[in-house]
């Protein structure tokens, strides 16, 4: 019944313990044969038994721990330079990890398909952060380097994103995501906003899956159309509706500040009519109501004599 519950093959449990507030303690042994030396092929006897500690999945509420009683083997022949070796089992858990292969495979699900976090998770395990943080990584990296995880891809996005703020000034830090904006589907995020590290990436993927890719979205503002024209001359340059709308709507912020210096002789200030408008500028026709239309006529007719920023309002 104890093997049933603890559910791992080729495992005899040798005992389970467990005090209040504490993780239950399951032991356990390998049922191996004795394996041969692997430098001479003699048989090897048992030098030492080591207990080597492992997360493993909660039960019934209670966090759980698996003491496997890993076999030290050494070969006999004393002319052998093998030395001894430890025994390993990845259906119990990956070499040098602190965590069961089941356990694992959890964690690695809760924090990238359930999107918890990881404290969360080690909360629930009643380990440290970085132990089911490890085992993430571990598990993680070998799904995400998969090359055919995501297949053929016929429409490309590039876009610049503020990474990370670092030091004590702030620095900026940003990165280059790389996504299927058919699928909407995020595919991979290199370090910069310049074209270096997106041209080495559609490299690395080959001329056949390059050429599967039609349409190739980008911001017009960015460095990314260099990257398209050297990678991907084949494919329709599209812009996203996200950065069409910013652009519109930088052009006519720039608009707006002209006019307010040319007409007033200096920036914006509280009472005046440009710069009372500026947030109703940016907002969409079918947002505006009946008073807020009204009122976004009147300050350009007091503050825009020429008429300039009410035409790019219009265009916009």
């Amino acid at each position: 019944m104890c093997e049933l519950f603890v559910g791992l093959p080729d495992v005899k449990v040798l005992g389970m313990f467990g005090r209040t507030g504490e993780p239950i303690s399951v032991h356990v042994a390998t049922l191996a044969e004795r394996p041969g030396c692997p430098t001479c092929g003699v048989l090897a006897r048992v030098k030492d038994r080591d207990q080597v500690v492992l997360v493993d999945l909660p039960s019934y509420g209670r966090a759980m721990r698996l003491v496997w009683h890993k076999v030290r083997w050494c070969c006999p022949d004393p002319d052998c330079p093998m030395g001894s070796w430890t025994e390993e089992d990845r259906r119990i858990a990956a070499p040098r990890m602190s965590i069961t292969d089941r356990a694992g495979r959890w964690v690695s699900a809760q924090v990238g398909r359930c999107a918890r976090s990881v404290a969360e998770v080690a909360r629930e395990l009643g380990c440290d952060w970085h132990t089911v943080n490890d085992a993430v990584l571990a598990y993680g990296e070998a799904l995400v380097d998969e090359p055919g995880r995501y297949g053929e891809v016929e429409a490309l996005g590039l876009d610049e994103v503020l990474f990370v703020r670092r030091g004590r000034f702030r620095r900026q830090e940003f990165s280059t995501s790389i996504c299927d904006v058919q699928r909407g589907q995020l595919l991979d995020i290199v370090a910069g906003r310049s074209g270096k590290n997106p041209i080495e990436w559609l490299e690395n993927k080959g001329e056949a899956w390059r050429s599967k890719v039609r349409y190739g979205t980008l911001d017009l503002s960015g460095p990314y159309r260099a990257v398209f024209d050297k990678m991907l001359p084949h494919v329709i340059q599209v812009a996203d509706p996200f950065h069409v709308c910013k652009l519109a709507n930088s052009k006519l912020d720039e608009c707006r500040r002209r006019v307010q210096n040319e007409t007033l002789g200096h920036r914006g200030h509280k009472a005046d009519p440009l710069y009372r408008c500026r947030r109703l500028l940016t907002k969409a026709d079918e947002r505006l109501d009946d008073h807020g239309r009204e009122k976004l006529l009147g300050l350009l007719r007091a503050g825009d004599p020429r008429g300039d920023v009410t035409t790019m309002w219009h265009a916009n």
